[in-house]
């Protein structure tokens, strides 16, 4: 553990509705100035952690601090100092980008809100469009505006819940451009997202599975940790072997990609016996390092068959 100040430190999170137990014992700690990517499922428990810790839900249990504060009995504090960028867009179609971003500047009760507007409105080069309606915009217009209003009162902290689903990957690149922008300057991004270049991009990420945080670190300590070995095969038709090679022992995915093959397992003798009968020609088969997307699939079959067996 570095000495670096925690902008979150989180354990013995849980939350439940009703029956379904959605947040289960995470325990989460988050430097400052980082971008932690959350992965998992739909229905994992992705935005209900990002909520909890933002005080929007109330936890059924926990302790910790959020931005140096109680993160149970600070939540307006809390509140204050975060930026919080939901799901679908939930700003006025019916207004102007400048009239809604003047709007959020009221809720706040910024001083020069005007100042604040406009370099909003110039940092993401939103200045030609300020006139024009919301509702009007694109998938990655719309994304932009999100951003500049949830980092209009310059928060601490900025929660971003799928944010770039149903953009363009031109307009994915440069929000992650600004992301990075903004962490360089001190703030801390939490980011659930299901794009696995996107974890990537992140400097730490964790993946939650039915409510538990089941693997946190960077991406290469993750993948170094998981155990796995992988092939991958090149060669005409060897996308039939997918279909084959993943009903075969040892086997934990098999997945085609083209002209070629990606294949995965724990137990190298098995996987070596596995792929056997497709080493020959035209196929040629190297060992690879295991991608995220590897991994995530191995963990996901690990984790349903422990939740199943108890």
């Amino acid at each position: 553990m570095t000495d670096t100040q925690a902008a979150i430190d989180v354990k013995g999170l849980n939350k439940s509705f009703g029956d379904k137990h959605v947040v289960q014992d995470v325990s989460i700690r988050v430097e400052e100035g980082r971008i932690t990517g959350f992965l998992g499922p739909n229905g994992a428990g992705k935005t209900t952690t990002l909520r909890l810790l933002c005080g929007l839900l109330t936890p059924d249990s926990g302790e910790g601090e959020v931005l140096g504060l109680d993160f149970r009995s600070q939540t307006d504090a809390i509140k204050r100092q975060t930026g919080y960028m939901t799901q679908r867009f939930s700003l006025y179609e019916d207004m102007t980008i400048e009239e809604n971003l003047s709007f959020i500047a009221r809720v706040y009760e910024l001083g020069d809100r005007r100042g604040r507007v406009g370099q909003a409105l110039e940092r993401l080069g939103l200045q030609d469009r300020r006139g024009q309606l919301a509702g009007a915009l694109s998938g990655g217009w719309k994304q932009r505006l999100a951003l500049a209003a949830a980092t209009l009162h310059e928060p601490r902290l900025l929660l971003l819940d799928e944010p770039t689903a149903g953009v363009d990957p031109k307009a994915r690149r440069e929000f992650w451009d600004e992301i990075h922008t903004l962490a360089d300057g001190g703030l801390t991004v939490l980011v659930s997202t299901h794009y696995m270049d996107e974890a990537e991009r992140c400097h730490d990420i964790g993946y939650i599975l039915y409510g538990r945080l089941i693997a946190r670190g960077t991406a290469a300590e993750i993948i170094a940790g998981s155990g796995l070995v992988t092939f991958n095969g090149q060669g005409a038709d060897i996308g039939k072997a997918a279909h084959e090679l993943e009903h075969q022992d040892g086997v934990l995915s098999a997945s085609a990609f083209g002209a070629a093959v990606h294949v995965s397992g724990t137990d190298r003798a098995a996987l070596e016996r596995a792929i056997a009968p497709w080493r020959k020609s035209p196929f040629r088969w190297d060992e690879v390092e295991p991608s995220l997307e590897d991994v995530f699939i191995q963990l996901m079959g690990k984790t349903s068959d422990d939740r199943y067996a108890s």
